[in-house]
């Protein structure tokens, strides 16, 4: 009876291990807002890492959230460095303007930080795509590639918000729908110091001069 109890019990678990083994093959999803909204697969085609400036452009637009460190006002902490996680576009697929900008409520804690000490640094990287797993490179490894934009977040004025809006709910679809007692608010980070990190040999500099007069195809 036991050996006929194993058996229905490996019969029950086949098709369970199988559809496992499916999940664990299936290619991650191509962006936040899945194939629909843009093929990240694209990541692929990282421009020449000699050429920082665009390489930057680059990951700000296929990366669509990133680590925002701030001086926090929270008394625990109070004048300590502070990083939270937030979602961002700089436009839609394919259309990337550069700016990253952000969905932000006075409830969260780095905008507190914000209303008192606007100047934040922005982190993104390609460890945030299928980049670096494809090629087999550690997140922390210069050869996957993340750029740090300094400077400082301002609310966006009625010229930029229906481009920023655009921006965020198409490559954020789910923002249409978060609570808006919240008080939702459109911003972007004002860049001022941009570094690139995607080789070997310390992070390069690039000026916002040359980070906006990328031009994509």
């Amino acid at each position: 009876m036991a050996g006929l109890g194993r058996g229905y019990a490996r019969v029950l678990l086949a098709p369970l291990l199988a559809l496992a083994l499916l999940a664990l093959r299936a290619p991650p999803a191509l962006g936040r807002g899945g194939r629909d909204h843009g093929n990240w697969d694209a990541v692929a085609l990282l421009p020449p890492r000699e050429d920082a400036a665009r390489v930057a452009r680059f990951v700000a637009h296929v990366c669509d959230w990133g680590a925002l460190a701030t001086l926090s006002t929270v008394p625990a902490v109070r004048g300590r460095p502070f990083a939270n996680v937030f979602s961002l576009s700089d436009g839609p697929p394919g259309a990337g303007s550069g700016v990253p900008y952000f969905y932000l409520s006075p409830l969260q804690l780095s905008v507190g930080d914000l209303q008192e000490n606007p100047y934040a640094t922005l982190t993104m990287s390609l460890a945030q795509t299928n980049f670096c797993r494809k090629h087999g490179f550690d997140p922390q490894s210069p050869l996957c590639a993340h750029i740090m934009l300094s400077g400082s977040i301002t609310k966006v004025n009625e010229t930029e918000m229906d481009f920023a809006k655009h921006s965020l709910f198409t490559r954020h679809p789910e923002m249409k729908d978060w609570p808006s007692d919240h008080n939702w608010f459109f911003a972007k980070l004002n860049i001022t110091n941009i570094w690139v990190l995607d080789y070997y040999g310390g992070a390069k500099i690039v000026t916002p001069e040359e980070y906006y007069n990328v031009k994509f195809q």
